[in-house]
């Protein structure tokens, strides 16, 4: 394989699924608030989603359900019960391997940029303590911050403009399928790890350059890459 690290001066990296091992948690808050509605929906479905902001995973099944959008006002209001959810569950778990990739990626001299559609503000305020060093305190783009999630580019896009670099000088290291299609949608190298439920082939259909079955093995390789480049 070649070495995707070279000539990189940042990654752009997702949080649930990626740093964290929440999405099981997520897909349960999300499957409990929309069938409190009488919206009918499997929680596998959820891991689908992944990347869009709150409110249009709100859209997209009040759309299906009712065929109009939610208010907007009701649609936070909803995001925070599913919130609520998600705490109730106890859901901090660092994803196991991601430490040694962020090692790896501060060992090739990549600036870290966290690139997330969550506003989960239990996790996001974890991250220093779970990730010491990992990002600078402004090196961020959350669902708060954008006004199209992804599968828009707009979330990396903004990702590159805080790191600085041009799209041919990062790469993206995602756990969805609307993710990859939004890291490709910037023009970034678009790293695909397959630590939920969803098959290989969903990353194949939206160009992923590179597919790890999981993030220890993608960790390892990254690890290799980093050390042959001090080399």
């Amino acid at each position: 394989m070649e070495n995707f690290l070279r000539g990189k001066h940042a990654a752009l990296i997702d949080m649930d699924g990626v740093l964290y091992d929440s999405m099981k948690y997520h897909t349960l808050a999300w499957q409990r608030m929309m069938s409190e509605l009488g919206v009918e929906c499997s929680r596998d479905e959820f891991y689908l989603y992944e990347g869009m902001t709150g409110a249009a995973t709100i859209n997209l099944l009040y759309q299906r359900a009712f065929g109009h959008n939610c208010d907007p006002e009701e649609a936070r209001r909803l995001y925070s019960i599913k919130s609520e959810y998600f705490k109730e569950y106890g859901a901090r778990e660092p994803m196991p391997g991601a430490d040694m990739m962020i090692a790896a990626l501060k060992e090739a001299g990549l600036r870290r940029v966290l690139v997330t559609g969550s506003a989960q503000l239990s996790l996001l305020d974890s991250l220093s303590i779970d990730y010491p060093g990992a990002f600078g305190e402004k090196d961020r783009v959350t669902g708060l911050d954008v006004a199209h999630g992804k599968p828009d580019p707009e979330p990396y896009l903004k990702g590159l403009e805080i790191a600085g670099v041009s799209a041919s000088e990062a790469i993206v290291i995602e756990n969805a399928p609307l993710g990859v299609r939004a890291g490709k949608g910037a023009g970034i190298f678009t790293i695909a790890i397959t630590t939920g439920p969803i098959p290989r082939e969903e990353f194949e259909k939206e160009g992923a350059d590179v597919i790890f079955p999981s993030m220890r093995e993608a960790a390892e390789v990254m690890l290799k890459m980093a050390k042959e480049m001090r080399r």
